[in-house]
């Protein structure tokens, strides 16, 4: 028996399908049972029209008498996709640049790539939108990421609705169209398109995965996360910490696990439902987690020795070998303005940066050979033939968010603080890439993973931010196998394509809400042969990020130049991003944008300037903002925005940044009543952060202990000199702020950011010790750890001090926090506004 896809069952199901069938149609001809089950039938199906999902019932078509035994059952038929739809197997992995993996030049070994590039097709002129969740938004919903909400990435959401992190209602994901259309749909890796301010137990969960139509979710919510220890792990909605117990853990393995476990059990339950599987692993984002295996095999091949020049120029000549790039294309200056060259460092510094580098490539080989494995899964389950596997590589380009120099804890780039090579060297080198660093490479190697292009991610205005490798496979379609297509392409032209290839149509109205237009052109014209060369189909493009941007109009590209290095996150930002200073270039001719034509072109310039304004507009990208790191302290909506007093209960663990209460730039003040057990206290009572930066208030062998955790960097500790005996305790940590606020940067001012102030620590009333903490956390605590209180999950604050999940052996009787929150004077206001319009 065959399904409605024409996929063949198992030999045992497809008896137990028969047998039911013949039960209900006992006078049906054998063939008519086996070709179409009668409608009514417990294994009846249907596939449908698909413009209003979900599809409305059918009438009842059976009949009821007053007796059962005079009537006629009538089951609603299952819907199913239309015959021969394909499984789709969708992948992408994230900050990798055009030039990193082998499939497109690169030296890091990448065969799962190569293999279904081999098996299909190699995709050149490929784009993002050059950030994480604006290109994972415009992915799953073929809009772009303006008018998907996604401006900018979820934790730096503004109250605009082209930036507020939202997916709206009129734009229904990729899994909610093939879920209603009878697909098996789940999403294993990294979800950034939730808002963090819903990422907690109190939901609400419709912008999670499985409310934006995934039947199943494992990975974790927000933009990275520790592959060794990871905070924010999910399935579906419930927080899970494997790593506790599973000795060895990293989560690319982990996530492999679980999707070839899925689709087993799917072929094994229901062999005839096709299925979308959305891969999404946090390789190669930072942290570079690869496990020691795969690092000693990329450091046997000495790739990186001779430097980043060299490098570039050893791939740049292999994308001209493969034909990935053309011929007459041009490799970019190196911006020796901006970056050393190699021999300008010492050879300490060098032996630096070729760790990390190692570390790069192994963490990228690792997650391509975990994605190889799932691939084979699908083979190895008799579906490959019919299956689109569609391996995007990278939702950006390469990240410069590791530092000229590289970092061992990216939290602390994030802050505006740079950690030096030799402290790297002497700290951190044998650690680098283990559960003990957050770590990121070097800009220079970026630069270079981006060959042949300029610049980087967060840059939307040249191709090293936004030129992805892809490649395409269907076997049993696809016949070019190993051809090249060079059509320009972007990553809302993905929905439009699986929906065309499944016979599935665009839907008009999805749960009683009519749907915007998708923006994307599908690229099955391109699986045919004969269309290798055939002109692309998607003529107008329009790129921007932080204020930064471009558009792309029939071969032409007018971009802003870039006047902020991808590195350089915080600090004042341009006041008037919309007044643009044009680059132009031909790059129907000019591949790698290296020609700027604008002052020979003037009337082009003006005639792509009024596109931009048009596609800005129609597209919610207005307000232009070229802040960065400034919008992660911006207030959002959540269950304790504008809330100065907290009451905690005596254990919980798990609650997300995203809706914890916020105590950076302010003073503030723990006061917890605990009961002391005989024998003396010990554990957790509330803490924020972990291993790379975080607080920690709790009993150390009967002590009690408030501790700062200053990026890694430093472990500042407030420990009262005697140990507590049995019995009820009050303890009180307050810090009184020095700084005047967050409220300093809408006069785009960090002056109040970051300041120090005094921390005191009481027992019972009397102050045990005061201490002056000279500088404090500006913007973000460790984004993959969680608040817990009670306990701690993830990692510690100290690992000197204790492991987790340190549980208070106590009892907390009453946890409470009073956040206070400086607010500017009148003074401050006019001494801001004035120096704000000075910049003007």
């Amino acid at each position: 028996m065959t399904g409605t896809n024409g996929r063949s069952c198992p030999s045992a199901i497809s008896a137990s399908v028969a047998a039911t069938a013949l039960l209900v149609t006992l006078s049906a001809p054998a063939v008519a049972q086996q070709a179409q089950p009668p409608l009514g039938s417990p294994s009846a199906t249907r596939s449908i029209e698909g413009l209003q999902l979900p599809a409305p019932d059918l009438p009842f078509g059976g009949t009821i008498a007053r007796d059962a035994l005079e009537s006629t059952a009538f089951w609603q038929p299952r819907i199913t996709p239309p015959e021969g739809a394909p499984n789709v197997l969708l992948i992408i992995t994230d900050d990798v640049g055009f030039g990193a993996p082998s499939t497109f030049g690169g030296v890091i070994p990448t065969p799962a790539l190569d293999r279904v590039a081999e098996m299909g097709l190699s995709y050149t002129n490929m784009h993002s939108t050059a950030l994480c969740s604006p290109t994972r938004a415009a992915l799953i919903t073929g809009r772009n990421h303006h008018s998907a909400g996604f401006g900018v990435i979820s934790e730096q959401a503004t109250g605009f609705p082209g930036y507020d992190s939202v997916i709206t209602k009129d734009k229904a994901t990729i899994g909610t169209i093939l879920q209603q259309n009878g697909y098996s749909t789940s999403w294993f890796g990294k979800n950034h398109n939730t808002p963090g301010y819903t990422t907690s137990m109190a939901g609400p969960f419709d912008q999670w995965p499985i409310g934006m139509g995934f039947d199943y979710f494992y990975g974790f919510m927000g933009g990275d996360t520790s592959q060794w220890t990871p905070g924010n792990l999910f399935r579906n909605t419930t927080q899970i910490y494997p790593n506790e117990t599973q000795e060895g853990f990293n989560l690319i393995t982990a996530m492999a696990d679980e999707a070839i476990d899925y689709m087993v059990q799917l072929d094994t339950i229901a062999p005839e439902q096709p299925f979308l599987v959305y891969y999404a692993p946090g390789g190669t984002h930072a942290p570079h987690h690869p496990t020691p295996e795969w690092i000693k095999k990329i450091e046997d091949m000495k790739l990186f020795d001779e430097g980043w020049n060299k490098l570039r120029d050893t791939i740049f000549e292999n994308q001209k070998k493969l034909g990935v790039i053309p011929q007459d294309a041009e490799l970019t200056p190196w911006p020796s303005d901006l970056l050393k060259n190699w021999d300008e460092h010492t050879p300490d510094e060098q032996k630096m940066f070729i760790r990390q580098a190692n570390v790069y490539a192994a963490y990228l080989a690792y997650t391509d050979h975990e994605i190889g494995r799932v691939i084979q899964a699908v083979e190895d389950i008799g579906e490959l033939d019919n299956t689109l596997i569609i391996y995007i590589s990278g939702d950006n380009g390469s990240s410069a968010e590791g530092t000229l120099v590289g970092t061992p804890n990216e939290v602390a780039m994030f802050n505006g603080v740079e950690v030096p090579v030799e402290a790297q060297l002497k700290n951190f080198y044998d650690l680098w890439g283990s559960e003990y660093t957050y770590n990121h490479m070097a800009v220079p190697w970026t630069w270079a993973f981006n060959t042949p292009f300029k610049w980087t991610k967060q840059i939307s205005s040249h191709f090293g931010g936004t030129r992805q490798g892809m490649a395409i496979a269907w076997p049993k379609v696809i016949t070019d196998k190993g051809g090249i297509r060079n059509q320009f392409a972007h990553v809302i032209d993905i929905v439009p394509t699986i929906l065309e290839a499944a016979n599935v149509s665009e839907p008009s109205v999805v749960n009683g809400i009519a749907q915007s237009p998708m923006d994307g052109t599908s690229l099955v014209y391109t699986f045919d042969a004969a269309n290798a060369d055939e002109p692309s189909r998607r003529l107008t493009q329009y790129f921007e990020m932080f204020g930064n941007y471009a558009i792309y109009h029939e071969g032409w590209m007018l971009v802003d130049k870039v006047t902020r290095p991808s590195w350089v996150t915080a600090g004042p930002q341009d006041p008037t991003p919309s007044k643009p200073d044009w680059e132009l270039y031909h790059v129907a001719k000019d591949w790698t944008q290296n020609h700027d034509v604008a002052a020979e072109n003037p009337e082009k310039v003006k005639e792509l300037e009024a596109i931009w304004w048009q596609e800005a507009e129609r597209n919610n990208v207005l307000p232009l903002d070229a802040s960065v790191v400034s919008r992660l302290v911006t207030p959002r909506p959540s269950a304790t925005a504008g809330r100065t007093e907290f009451s905690f209960p005596g254990r919980m663990t798990g609650i997300s940044n995203g809706v914890a209460p916020s105590i950076l730039n302010a003073s503030y003040t723990f006061t917890a009543e605990v009961t002391v057990p005989e024998g003396g206290g010990d554990g957790m009572i509330i803490t924020q952060g972990g291993r790379f930066t975080g607080y920690g208030f709790y009993i150390n062998k009967g002590k009690p202990t408030f501790t700062w955790n200053l990026l890694g960097l430093k472990i500042l500790s407030w420990e009262a000199p005697d140990v507590l005996p049995a019995g009820k305790h009050s303890l009180e940590f307050a810090f009184t702020y020095d700084g005047i606020g967050a409220g300093t940067l809408a006069f785009n001012d960090f002056s109040g950011i970051g300041k120090g102030g005094t921390g005191e620590l009481k027992v019972n009333g009397t102050t045990v010790l005061s201490q002056k903490m000279e500088q404090t956390i500006p913007f973000i605590l460790a984004w993959d750890e969680n608040m817990d209180i009670g306990s701690d999950t993830g990692t510690p604050v100290n690992d000197k001090a204790y492991k987790i999940p340190f549980a208070f052996n106590g009892t907390i009787d009453s946890l409470k926090l009073t956040v206070d929150r400086p607010k500017l004077g009148e003074a401050d206001k006019e001494r801001l506004k004035a120096a704000m319009a000075a910049q003007n």
